[in-house]
């Protein structure tokens, strides 16, 4: 019986990862474009909501919007446990992280809501429903958790777990920075052309300064503050009228 050399094993967990997480969603991304670009109804006259009740009933609406969220932390979970089998460990946050994470927030925030406007004028991107609840008991918990749970799941994924992996692979650095933009790129797709030439630019910044830094929590605090900021502010404000919109 055959073992795997370890660039085999690499390969293989990056395809078991992949196929379990940010690499399906991708995939179906795509294919929901697809779907919405043969839609007779342009783009810009389409409309995508990304944080849903899950019940009418509050209780257990908290309960599947926990097991949902869970799943996303449950994949940066999966990449640690691997990780940490090749010695490689989750370093502990510090407080200059807020400072760069806070930065980094801004830099890809605002540049990315000018985007967003510009592509939904142009019709190049859906409106995006940051937020469709209807329970005030329920929404603030729940779009803090998902911003959360998406800035954990996927930097802890796309970026320090698959740049890793690439490294192991003797990946040039320019190729990893590419692997894992185009993959954070690619199950944005869903929302438009736009979002997904948007978090291409945002990967490679993120990649970079993990490459630079070493550090992924900035990249997580970054994540949280612009999910936190679009949802939260959303709901503050009930629509995006204020822009144009």
């Amino acid at each position: 019986m055959s073992v795997l050399n370890s660039s085999q094993r690499i390969r293989a967990e990056i395809l078991i990862v992949l196929a379990i997480t940010f690499g399906i969603s991708g995939v179906r991304a795509i294919l929901r474009l697809v779907d919405s670009l043969l839609d007779p109804a342009p783009l810009n006259e389409q409309s995508v909501t990304l944080n849903a009740p899950q019940s009418d009933l509050a209780w257990l609406d908290i309960a599947l919007q926990l097991c949902s969220a869970g799943v996303l932390f449950a994949y940066g979970a999966l990449a640690l446990f691997l990780l940490a089998g090749s010695g490689i460990h989750l370093q502990r946050p510090r407080l200059k992280d807020l400072g760069a994470g806070a930065g980094l927030a801004a830099l890809i925030g605002i540049p990315g809501l000018v985007l967003y406007l510009f592509a939904v004028h142009f019709g190049l991107s859906k409106e995006v429903i940051p937020t469709a609840f209807d329970n005030a008991w329920v929404e603030a918990p729940a779009l803090l958790l998902w911003s959360g749970a998406n800035a954990f799941g996927e930097e802890i994924v796309v970026v320090m777990w698959l740049m890793t992996r690439l490294k192991h692979l003797r990946w040039s650095l320019p190729a990893t920075i590419a692997a894992s933009s185009l993959l954070r790129g690619s199950y944005h797709l869903y929302q438009g052309v736009s979002a997904g030439f948007g978090n291409i630019v945002m990967g490679i910044v993120f990649c970079y300064f993990y490459h630079r830094t070493g550090r992924v929590w900035p990249l997580v605090i970054a994540h949280f503050l612009i999910d936190a900021v679009a949802f939260v502010g959303y709901s503050l404000l009930g629509d995006l009228s204020i822009f144009g919109l």
